[in-house]
């Protein structure tokens, strides 16, 4: 089933507005945000492990990146608590799971195939670097190619930040919230803008923390 596949369009959606739904593995629930139902089944969704409910071993062809929301993730690489930014990339495999449960907003399939770089970082860790081209938004960096910039923002409260979407961009809120438009985005609202766009985002008056992804969507 595809899921907001039209990426020429701008998509908003609310995390905490969309009924979880049960997947393959027992103790694993998933909030779908959008998917291209092929045989790569590009995905991107939340998703929600019980306690001690885990996936079995696998191997991520088209890679995998995730944040942990809540609770601590548990693979065969280490335990990543809340904040914690990961990127497994093509022919990278694991068995994940969570003793405690846990919360993540993971992408699949959506990576150069001949991308092998690993990065796990943790956002409470990282310094920031004010942008000198927008004031009031301070980057962290995480992942940086011909493809693609992944990286983490903070946005001072109140400032009128932009990100170019000219070769398309994504927005998850980690914390805080902004207007775009007439929308509101609060915790865990993600937005997907098409190629030939911009955010305008007005901050709220306690900041924003957000994950954004831009220049991987000209193509699609």
């Amino acid at each position: 089933m595809n899921v907001n596949d039209d990426f020429s369009k701008r998509v908003l959606l609310h995390g905490d507005e969309i009924d979880w739904e049960t997947s393959p593995m027992p103790g694993v629930e998933r909030r779908r945000l959008d998917r291209v139902d092929a045989q790569n089944d590009r995905v991107t969704t939340i998703v929600r492990y019980a306690p001690d409910s885990k996936f079995s071993s696998h191997v991520h062809t088209g890679g995998e990146e995730f944040i942990v929301l809540e609770g601590i993730f548990e693979d065969d690489y280490g335990q990543w608590p809340a904040g914690s930014y990961i990127r497994n990339p093509p022919t990278s495999s694991h068995t994940p799971g969570s003793t405690d449960g846990c919360t993540i907003f993971v992408k699949l399939w959506q990576f150069d195939p001949a991308d092998r770089t690993y990065v796990h970082a943790q956002r409470h860790k990282l310094g920031a670097v004010p942008d000198r081209d927008r004031k009031g938004a301070n980057v962290s960096p995480l992942y940086k190619d011909e493809h693609e910039d992944v990286r983490f923002e903070q946005w001072d409260a109140n400032a009128d930040i932009q990100v170019d979407a000219v070769s398309g961009a994504e927005v998850f809120v980690l914390e805080g919230g902004f207007t775009e438009g007439s929308d509101e985005l609060r915790q865990y609202s993600w937005l997907r803008m098409p190629a030939k766009s911009t955010i305008n985002a007005k901050v709220g008056p306690n900041g924003a923390y957000v994950w954004v992804k831009s220049g991987h969507l000209a193509d699609l």
